[in-house]
This record gives C-alpha cells, structure tokens and sequence, in this order.
C-alpha cells in the first residue's frame, strides 16, 4: 500500500502527522516500533501496581478513558511515549535503517574528559535528529490547542526527550602497542531504554500537582506551600482515582482477579492490591526444565521438575 493510503488509515493522527507519516514512511516504522517498547516499558514500571498500564484493543488512545483525566499516569504516559519515540528513531538513524539521517554528524574532533584528551570517532548515536523529529511529530497534536491540557502535555513530552538525552553514555576504543590507551576514539551512545523507563518512574513518584496561569502560558503550584514544578519534573492537573473498582467513566479497570502477593507490604501485596477486599487462592502445580545438564555433543537434556505454590488473586 502507498503511503498515503496507510497514513489516512491511522486512527488519531491530526493533519500534520499525517503529513509527516507520509513524507517519512520509513521513519513511521521506527516510531511503531517504539511504541511497543515503551508500552512494554509502561507494563513493566507498574505491574506491581493497581493501575498496570494496561492496553485496550480498538483505542486509538491506547490506554482508554484514562487518559481523559490529567492525573500523574496521564503525565508518565506522555512523557514514557515521547522518549520511546527519541530512543526509536535515534537507533535507527545509527543503524543505517533511515534515509534521511545516519550518525551524529556534530561530535567531530577532538575532546578531553577525566581520562585525558581523544577523538571522536566510530558512530555517535544520532540524538538530535531523533529529538528534533519527536519534537515536530509528538508535538503536533498539542500545539493545535492553546488549552492547559495542552500544556501540561507538552510539557511531559519535552521531560521524555531530555531524559533518553540524560542517558547517552561514552563509549570508546583504545588504539596502541598491546591494547595500551595512548589514543582513544570515542563515540556517543543510547543507554538500554529501561535506564528511561527507570528515571521516569522515578519523576512519576515525584510528579508536581500544578494549575495553570491565568493567561494559560505557564504553571503555578496548586495549592500554597506546593513546590513549584522544574524543566525535569513531571506534572499533572487532577487526582488520580484509586483503581480500585471498575469504572469505565474514570478508565479504572479495577483490580479484581489481579495476582497479589501475601506476604508482600508493599503495592503489590493482596492487602494494597486487593482495596482490603481479601483475596482467593488457589494452588497450582508448574512444570519447569531443572537439573539440565550438557552432553557431548551437542545436546542439553532436563528433567522435569514439578512445583506446587498457591496463587493469590483480588477478590
């Protein structure tokens, strides 16, 4: 299918998305492909809690009625998908699967850091091409409007980008007689996303509650005595609901039927997990491979091991 045909099929693109989808339609891969790793990134940060970042087929908001609410979760999915789309579209570009962009053409020459001078070499990840087209991509659907909402949301995205770019990481190649590092060549790269999706669960925790200017141009603390919101935090406008019952109105899928742990105090023990609605359970017998051992040659054969535990679930 032409580009074209594809772009108009996507649900919730506004007219510059489209616009952009169709012009890239290689670099539109790249973003798909860093929408999976940052949903699966969302799922891991918070599947010890009662919202999971759970998926809802046939949305084209992914997350559902959830994100209707400016509430902190809100604010993290903003800013966990605007970095997703940094990291994606950067790697690509290094990885010569773009047209449009390949290394970093800006680290050139030489530099000195605590180990003394080298030279940039090698192929430095290409972070500002990737930030540069998130910006123009992301960005897009929030800069039609001229509401708080708007703001706040753009405001996340920009704390995602910075955060991949917090991330790139030095790595070098030593040159000399018997691997001695007389000269080094260096190159910029992405660290592992879950460095992200690490920090950002951590801006998520400390997340500012804000309430816009009256001129709708900028944040103020919510209430007397909040701490004002920096460039790096992560804000939100409303109060999250708890999660803890159905309700489709608020985007809360409730915790029934979640797996909790018994003994766990912390959120993903039944007591928080289960909204003090007590738990079922029920045991259950797992087979794993154990005892595995190599042969010569070539084969690895195991046992099958059989282990009965109990698992818990919310009522």
């Amino acid at each position: 299918l032409g580009a074209r045909v594809i772009c108009d099929n996507i649900p919730g693109l506004v007219s510059r998305q489209r616009q952009l989808c169709q012009r890239y339609p290689d670099i539109m891969r790249s973003v798909g492909e860093g929408a999976r790793e940052w949903i699966r990134e969302c799922q891991h940060q918070f599947r010890h809690h009662r919202w999971n970042c759970t998926t809802l087929d046939r949305d084209h908001t992914v997350f559902g009625r959830v994100m209707l609410r400016s509430s902190r979760e809100a604010a993290f999915v903003y800013a966990i998908s605007s970095a997703g789309v940094v990291h994606a579209i950067t790697r690509a570009c290094s990885q010569g699967e773009l047209s449009v962009c390949s290394c970093d053409p800006y680290t050139r020459g030489r530099h000195r850091d605590q180990r003394g001078d080298f030279d940039w070499g090698g192929c430095s990840d290409n972070i500002h091409y990737g930030v540069r087209f998130a910006k123009a991509f992301v960005d897009a659907k929030e800069k039609r409007l001229k509401d708080a909402r708007a703001l706040m949301n753009l405001h996340n995205n920009r704390c995602g980008r910075t955060a991949v770019r917090r991330f790139l990481k030095l790595e070098c190649k030593c040159h000399g007689v018997s691997g001695s590092c007389t000269l080094r060549t260096c190159w910029r790269a992405l660290s592992d996303f879950r460095r992200t999706g690490d920090y950002l669960r951590r801006r998520y925790d400390g997340a500012v509650q804000v309430t816009a200017t009256q001129d709708g141009a900028n944040f103020t603390a919510a209430r007397q005595g909040y701490r004002r919101a920096t460039r790096t935090d992560l804000v939100y406008f409303d109060n999250s609901p708890d999660y803890c019952v159905l309700d489709k109105a608020a985007g809360s899928l409730g915790t029934a039927g979640r797996v909790c742990s018994k003994t766990s105090k912390g959120t993903d023990g039944c007591e928080i997990m289960c909204c003090g609605r007590g738990y079922d359970t029920t045991r259950v017998t797992r087979v794993t491979q154990c005892e595995c051992k190599f042969h010569w040659c070539c084969a690895v054969r195991c046992k099958e091991c059989r282990n009965t535990v109990d698992v818990h679930t919310c009522k």
